[in-house]
């Protein structure tokens, strides 16, 4: 069985995580240019602040969570309004705000200068508070994931539980030895991390978890999502998922309708060409062979119902995945809102 979280775990891997650990003498201030699409953070001790261009600061406490949604600049710094100190173009470059590139070909997300007038480094400064600041970056790509970001705000901030957090745990556990694997231990912890943080996002209040979140726990209608998100080629009707959920057809039908605010055969398709605009981005698969993956008898009964829902054809969505604008990223941006930042972003820095 699948889902959207699933899903997207299976689709991301940390690119260039950062395990930081270092004693920074206040004021420090780091900005984040990178364009990538989705940032966890979270201090293990120390407290922060992260400021996104054009928003408030928000806090972030030791062992609180934070998923930060790109492509837009963000800062991270020691109080609000601390002017950056360095800028992190990536995880081999990073810059002074006026320029002058300060570490090469290292991560460099935990490196800060002291203040001006003092001689230690910043890792050296006497009676400065250890700032442990875990930071992961994902190269989240495909339709299905996007849904998930779209059901995201710009800064999720998940506050530390009263009963902890065990990948936390194992990550601070990781963090003081050295052993064997440890960077493949490290990436895989924060895979752990990112999926366990989106499920407390979306349970909290303020959240307002996106319609298939909330109907997977639903004992009826949540079997049928898992049955249409893990099999989308089988021939499934409304009669068919009704009776695999138990239930009646029209009493299915609108239950669904009240949990999903769509029907159950409009979902489907919606799940069909997700799955389909994945397969033509990523793989080198036919119009034919996607189209049967995916629960379509042939390429044109695929064709009318992509072109109807994504309001193009299969060949050009493939086209334009890995159309020039990609030599600036790896992964194509993804078809909802989210998706749609990110290419007119990566667009922009192509033109310029």
């Amino acid at each position: 069985m699948d889902d959207a979280l699933s899903t997207l775990l299976h689709d991301v891997r940390p690119r260039g995580a950062l395990f930081d650990q270092s004693a920074f003498a206040p004021p420090w201030s780091l900005r984040f240019v990178e364009p990538t699409p989705l940032t966890l953070l979270t201090m293990l001790s120390g407290e922060a602040w992260v400021t996104p261009d054009g928003g408030e600061a928000v806090p972030l406490r030791p062992w609180d969570v934070m998923i930060v949604l790109g492509p837009e600049p963000y800062t991270v710094s020691d109080a609000p309004g601390t002017p950056p100190r360095l800028v992190v173009h990536g995880p081999d470059r990073c810059t002074t705000p006026d320029g002058r590139v300060v570490v090469g070909e290292q991560p460099i997300c935990g490196y800060a200068p002291c203040p001006e007038g003092t001689e230690e480094t910043a890792e050296g400064a006497e009676g400065a508070e250890e700032t442990v600041l875990i930071k992961g970056t994902y190269q989240v790509s495909g339709s299905v994931s996007g849904r998930v970001l779209d059901a995201l705000p710009r800064i999720a901030r998940i506050p530390m539980g009263a009963g902890g957090c065990p990948a936390l745990d194992m990550i601070a556990y990781e963090l003081d030895r050295e052993a064997p694997g440890q960077q493949v231990v490290l990436d895989r912890l924060l895979d752990l991390l990112l999926v366990m943080s989106l499920r407390e996002w979306f349970e909290l209040p303020e959240a307002q978890a996106p319609a298939w979140y909330r109907a997977q726990g639903d004992p009826m209608i949540g079997r049928a999502l898992r049955l249409i998100h893990g099999d989308p080629a089988r021939a499934w009707t409304v009669a068919g998922l009704a009776t695999e959920a138990g239930a009646s057809r029209a009493r299915f039908a609108q239950r669904f309708s009240d949990l999903m605010g769509q029907s159950p055969m409009a979902y489907l398709t919606e799940w069909r060409i997700c799955r389909a605009a994945d397969l033509l981005a990523r793989t080198d698969a036919t119009v034919e062979a996607v189209s049967r993956q995916v629960g379509y008898s042939n390429a044109y009964a695929l064709s009318v119902a992509f072109k109807r829902t994504m309001g193009v054809r299969p060949s050009e969505h493939r086209a334009r995945s890995r159309g020039p604008v990609e030599q600036y990223d790896e992964w194509p941006a993804g078809n909802g809102k989210r998706g749609k930042e990110l290419r007119d972003y990566r667009i922009d820095r192509a033109a310029g």
